[in-house]
């Protein structure tokens, strides 16, 4: 069986948690990062899917784990958000690294994204640690974002830990691989999303234009009657 120094080197920071407790370690560090603390949750997630594929833990139990332990954590953060609410959190918000103005940031992002924020926040760092807090903040329905929240879990845990098993401590190799090309992937989106906005602003025009030939016809008309 493979030591925990054949860990690819950034996850060497969770693995003596990892090796002491094994399942709680997986459910305290995602649990609290869930509910707004800085905690390396994905990171053990990962280390635990990669624990898995040498036989020292069950991926199903660390998948099973892992997304409940999201669920009830985001819920914390939204009961947090609901009953301390704005204050509570510019308050002792410091002590967590979460400023007035990276609070601020992340709620207008969500308001203007609602749904689709839940379900992909625990995608986006910042995001997955406020998540629950913000939608509690903003009044978002509660079995709304419980149910958006369970499926974007789901996707997270079921993205990392499938990847993180089948490639093992390949998942390194393949990351810093990546990295060689990403200045080319930065260049593909920033082309992308100027394409997307041109033919955007060319539709809008186009609207545009069409109303005004159509008012001008409308007052062409009355003027006539």
């Amino acid at each position: 069986m493979p030591p925990t120094d054949d860990l690819p080197s950034f996850l060497h920071g969770v693995a003596p948690i990892l090796d002491n407790w094994g399942y709680l370690a997986v459910a305290g560090v995602i649990g609290v990062e869930s509910f707004g603390v800085p905690a390396p949750g994905q990171t053990i997630m990962v280390a635990a899917a990669i624990y898995s594929s040498w036989g020292r833990l069950d991926i199903f139990a660390v998948a099973a784990v892992s997304f409940v332990a999201a669920v009830l954590g985001d819920n914390v953060g939204y009961w947090i958000g609901v009953r301390g609410g704005r204050k509570a959190v510019h308050r002792f918000g410091r002590y967590i690294f979460i400023t007035p103005e990276r609070l601020e940031r992340a709620e207008k992002f969500f308001a203007r994204r609602g749904n689709r924020v839940v379900l992909v926040a625990r995608f986006i760092d910042g995001l997955r640690q406020l998540n629950g807090v913000i939608a509690g903040i903003t009044a978002m329905p509660w079995r709304t974002f419980l149910l958006y929240n369970a499926i974007g879990a789901a996707l997270w845990v079921g993205w990392w830990t499938t990847v993180a098993y089948l490639l093992g401590t390949h998942l390194v190799d393949i990351i810093d691989h990546a990295h060689k090309y990403k200045w080319w992937a930065l260049a593909a989106i920033v082309l992308a999303i100027g394409a997307y906005a041109a033919l955007h602003m060319r539709h809008i025009r186009r609207r545009r234009a069409r109303a005004a030939a159509a008012d001008d016809e409308t007052v062409e008309v009355d003027s006539q009657a």
